[in-house]
């Protein structure tokens, strides 16, 4: 399943704002999300990212130099790499180093943190049922609103009420839908 930009953006923006990362974790994500948004469903492997930077930048970098380098084998490049590397990425060469200890993109709160936390789970959860439409857009939609912890509050609480998640299924979705979900249950 090909993800819709705004995911891969809700996706990137909270992986970014997770903090310490190190550069064979961001190399490792960049090829995730690289393969994400070349419509493969699947992170691109380091033969694939060497094989499309020698044919799209006319470059090349082995696949055994990508490997130590996600593994820490490697725990810096040269700089003529990093730019082939933030140039195919399309990242800012900066981003292609360890970050700091405690540095994070922008000031945020513990709450902050907890919410890109469980918006990240909510994503690879969504992902992880990609195959069950309601499922994986349920998901979806809750880590895009913007206190996706209230959701999962909120239908905790629903949930809590005998009949009403029963009730609020049935004025909130369509007769057709409904009788697609009593068949899988």
């Amino acid at each position: 399943m090909i993800l819709d930009p705004l995911t891969i953006i809700a996706i990137s923006n909270i992986y970014i704002a997770i903090r310490n990362m190190r550069l064979g974790a961001k190399i490792r994500y960049l090829r995730e999300v690289e393969g994400t948004l070349r419509g493969l469903g699947r992170e691109m492997t380091q033969q694939e990212i060497v094989r499309s930077i020698k044919k799209e930048l006319g470059k090349t970098i082995s696949q055994s130099y990508l490997s130590q380098i996600e593994n820490g084998a490697r725990p810096h490049l040269t700089n003529s790499t990093r730019m082939l590397l933030a140039r195919f990425f399309k990242v800012h060469p900066g981003y292609l180093v360890d970050d700091p200890e405690g540095y994070s993109t922008e000031l945020i709160s513990d709450v902050a943190v907890t919410e890109s936390k469980l918006d990240l789970w909510l994503i690879s959860g969504a992902e992880r049922f990609r195959r069950d439409h309601d499922l994986h857009q349920a998901l979806v939609t809750t880590a895009r609103h913007k206190d996706s912890r209230m959701c999962l509050v909120l239908l905790g609480a629903i949930l809590e009420n005998p009949g009403l998640a029963e009730r609020l299924l049935q004025v909130l979705q369509p007769r057709a839908e409904r009788s697609h979900l009593h068949d899988l249950v």
